[in-house]
């Protein structure tokens, strides 16, 4: 059981534990994710290239950009990587400079944290809508360059000082789809009365925890914003986060100055490898991802129609944390993770993250380390198994399976005298065990932790929390 001292963290466990208030019931929450979904009318049909509506392939370079030279541009990128499995190859990417803000409002009611969450529809949703922050918007979007309807409640994250930040850090996307990727992650608590619009809903931590066990239901950037919470792991006090210590922080600017990695942006014209079709841009080998386009029309948001491309990926990818207790503390296995679009070369990622497809393309070998405790895991050590979509707003139907397993026998847990077990396992230099408040506290600055391994914090904080709970497996496919 975890001991929460800090006024915070202990409001947090409050709302972990709370699944049914007066505020959110929870048979309430249930029937309004039927009605809303029920009453979408969202339409997303994919089309060729020359039926997009403001978008063009730009003379000379070929890139794949926007009229008002905003919102995002599909480029081309050079890579090279002299000590990799593949030291080096030429691909598209999605480059969006600006920094958009994905932002959740919580307030207290019966002295318990909820949070405003809206079911949002995005085109490249494999279901239409999804769980998402109360705000979710690029710079494009809430400075109207589209010419449609505001942003709801935009205006409480870009006048924060009028109330209490718990969150605020710009964190990245996915670095192998995304150049240089960044969105602002916030929760920001308020205590006026917040008018709910149609399609927002208050509800819980613990409902919020529930409903990750359901596929594709809660979207990747409201899970990036709760992982970067402080959080009642297990043996975890103070504040639930705390600066990582000069060992980590060290262990990860050795990595980052021991990987030589080029990668420049080039046309997207001519790319080695890479063929455009009337209606995609796709690898000559048929691996790895695509580019399409699609036509949108939905009555939900700030403008009712629009066409745009989209990244596809060729295949569902695999994310897992394997984690243990050392001392009573939860840790979990990271890993660097070399990604071309990265900041700064690499960051910290899942025990394991891969696509299948991707790496049976890749020479003998080349499959991660632990794959096999992963995947072979027995079901009593699996807490965690849920499949999940990634970014609807870039990326059309990308879904990876998400897993968290349990390390045999709790190795280390108050055998060492409390010793934190940073070192990863024999034969892994690029792994390392994290005690769950340092990884938290990586967190708070940008560039450290991918968005999978934040996935899996968020999924974490579903199943080892305040108190053990049963292991959460997805079964279902609705709320």
């Amino acid at each position: 059981m975890t001991t929460t001292t800090h006024p915070l963290l202990a409001r947090i466990a409050r709302s972990t534990a709370a699944t049914d208030t007066p505020t959110a019931p929870l048979a309430a929450l249930h029937q309004w994710w039927q009605e809303v979904r029920e009453a979408d009318d969202s339409r997303v049909e994919l089309i060729p290239f020359e039926a997009m509506r403001s978008w063009s392939f730009a003379p000379g370079t070929g890139n794949l950009v926007h009229d008002t030279g905003r919102f995002f541009s599909v480029e081309g990128l050079r890579v090279h990587r002299p000590e990799g499995p593949v030291p080096h190859w030429s691909q598209p990417i999605l480059n969006q400079p600006e920094v958009g803000v994905l932002g959740i409002l919580a307030k207290e009611f019966g002295g318990v944290l909820h949070f405003l969450m809206q079911a949002k529809m995005e085109p490249g949703n494999c279901n239409g809508l999804q769980l998402s922050p109360t705000v979710q918007a690029t710079l494009s979007n809430y400075t109207r360059v589209h010419k449609g309807g505001s942003v709801p409640y935009i205006d409480h994250f870009l006048s924060r000082d009028r109330h209490r930040v718990l969150v605020d850090v710009r964190q990245s996307e996915q670095g192998s789809w995304f150049h240089r990727k960044r969105n602002r992650n916030m929760v920001v608590e308020v205590t006026e009365d917040v008018e709910v619009r149609p399609g927002f809903r208050w509800v819980t931590l613990g409902q919020l925890h529930r409903l990750l066990a359901v596929d594709d239901l809660v979207n990747m950037d409201a899970r990036s914003i709760l992982a970067c919470l402080p959080f009642p792991f297990e043996g975890v006090t103070g504040e639930g986060r705390r600066e990582p210590g000069t060992e980590l922080l060290s262990w990860l600017t050795e990595a980052r100055s021991m990987e030589r990695v080029l990668a420049e942006r080039v046309p997207l014209a001519g790319l080695p490898g890479w063929r455009r079709r009337p209606d995609r841009i796709s690898h000559e080998d048929g691996a790895f991802f695509d580019i399409v386009a699609v036509d949108v029309t939905t009555g939900g948001r700030e403008v009712g129609g629009w066409t745009q491309p989209l990244l596809r990926p060729r295949g569902q990818g695999v994310s897992a944390f394997v984690t243990k207790r050392v001392g009573g503390v939860r840790h979990v296995l990271a890993s660097v993770r070399v990604e071309a679009g990265c900041a700064d070369v690499l960051e910290l990622g899942p025990t394991v993250q891969y696509t299948p497809e991707n790496y049976a393309r890749l020479p003998a070998g080349a499959l991660p380390p632990l794959l096999d405790e992963v995947l072979g895991a027995p079901a009593e050590r699996v807490l965690f198994d849920t499949v999940l979509s990634e970014e609807g707003g870039r990326l059309h139907h990308a879904r990876s399976r998400y897993l968290i397993v349990e390390e045999d026998a709790n190795v280390g847990d108050g055998a060492d005298g409390g010793h934190r077990g940073d070192g990863g396992p024999p034969g892994s230099p690029g792994h390392r065990w994290i005690p769950m408040d340092e990884l938290v506290g990586l967190m708070q600055h940008s560039h450290y932790v991918n968005v999978e391994a934040r996935t899996l914090v968020a999924c974490l904080q579903s199943v080892c929390g305040p108190a053990e709970r049963r292991p959460a497996r997805s079964h279902g496919k609705g709320a």
